[in-house]
This record gives C-alpha cells, structure tokens and sequence, in this order.
C-alpha cells in the first residue's frame, strides 16, 4: 500500500496477510480429537463405577456373613440345658459336645467367621483398585472352600436336629426335643444361621465370578 504525505512524497508501508501456518490445523486437530477423548474417558467412568460398587456390595456381603457365622457358633457353643429333675445316679443334662456332630459344626462355623474376617483387606483392595483381579481369583477360591465346608456342617448338624425333633423307630433314636426343648431351639437356630453363611458366601462366589467375567 502506498500513502502520499503532504510533501507529495509517496511512503509505502507493507501490510503482511496472516499466514496459515500448521498452528491452526493442530488446533483443529486438537479440537476434533478432545471430544473423542473425552467420550473413551466417560464410557469407562461407568464401568469403573459399576465395578467399584460390586466390590462395595462384596464387602456389604462379607459383613453380613461374618455376622451369621459368629451368631452359628455362639449359639452352638452356648448350647446347654439341664433338666429340673433327677434321680439318684443320673442327671439329665444335654450340650453340643455329646454329639460330634456339633462339636465339628461348632469348629466349621469358627474357622469360616475366622476365614471372613481376614478377607476383609483383600474385599477393600478390590474397591480401591477395582481392576484388580488377583485378589478376586484367591477370595473365590477360598469363598468356595468355605462354602462347601459349611453348607455340609450345617447338612449334618439338619439331620441330627430332625432326629432330635421327630426321632426315628428304626434306629431306635428317641426324639428328646420334647423333655431338652431349649436344647433344641437353641441348636436349631444355630443351624438357620449356619446356613444363612452358606448362602452368603454362594452369593459372594456368584458375584465374584461375574466380576471376573466382566474384566475380560
């Protein structure tokens, strides 16, 4: 461009156009790529939450189970009744240990509370790292030991309570829930609860396994 001053001399001044360097390609590259990005990071945010709330709901469960299995043992290992009466030479008296039985029921129950209790960490480590799958695969296993455990201790404690209850001819088996009925009740409830540890740690072997099937 040229400007003529009052002198009549002519100034020429040089006016560059902007040039379309690569800048603004990297910035529209960036600007078509952020919204790509940013979508990948929103569609993992859920499935880390899910996950992250399985875990909690696994803990959620450990609880429930550990509180079931202290309340089978309490009951069986407080299980004692003697009856009002007596004779010269005998005194009815009846509790968990007269029957083995009982006694391995007992010993079944503590050791799976026991097992429960030191699980928790591993149950916080998977919702502080939710992709973790090593400590997913041992608590399964150990779940699934557990489970087997008390689910036939709870079975073989059930069939001695029925006989308890019913008796059996056959066998010669009284049916002395009707004089020890404390007794009974008390090893009853025992039992329910053992065997609502069973389906706890069925629960926590299933939503474990699912768990594991959805990090693949």
């Amino acid at each position: 461009m040229d400007v003529s001053d009052k002198s009549g001399e002519a100034t020429k001044i040089t006016i560059q156009e902007p040039k379309a360097d690569t800048k603004g390609k990297g910035i529209a590259a960036g600007a078509l790529t952020a919204p790509v990005v940013v979508a990948a990071k929103a569609a993992q945010r859920p499935r880390k939450g899910w996950k992250k709330g399985a875990a909690i709901f696994d803990l959620t469960l450990r609880l429930s189970a550990i509180a079931a299995g202290f309340a089978a043992t309490s009951l069986m290992a407080t299980t004692d009744q003697i009856l009002p009466f007596f004779t010269q030479f005998f005194q009815f008296h009846a509790q968990y240990t007269d029957l083995p039985t009982f006694l391995s029921f007992m010993i079944v129950n503590a050791i799976t509370s026991g097992y429960l209790v030191l699980s928790l960490p591993f149950s916080i480590v998977c919702i502080v790292r939710a992709r973790a799958a090593g400590p997913r695969l041992l608590l399964i296993i150990l779940d699934s030991v557990m489970m087997a455990l008390t689910t036939s201790a709870a079975s073989a404690s059930a069939a001695i309570v029925y006989l308890a209850h019913n008796g059996n001819s056959i066998s010669n088996w009284n049916a002395f829930c009707q004089q020890f009925n404390n007794y009974c009740q008390q090893v009853s409830n025992a039992v329910v609860a053992s065997f609502l540890a069973a389906a706890l740690l069925l629960s926590l072997v299933v939503l474990s396994a699912f768990a594991l099937r959805k990090m693949k």
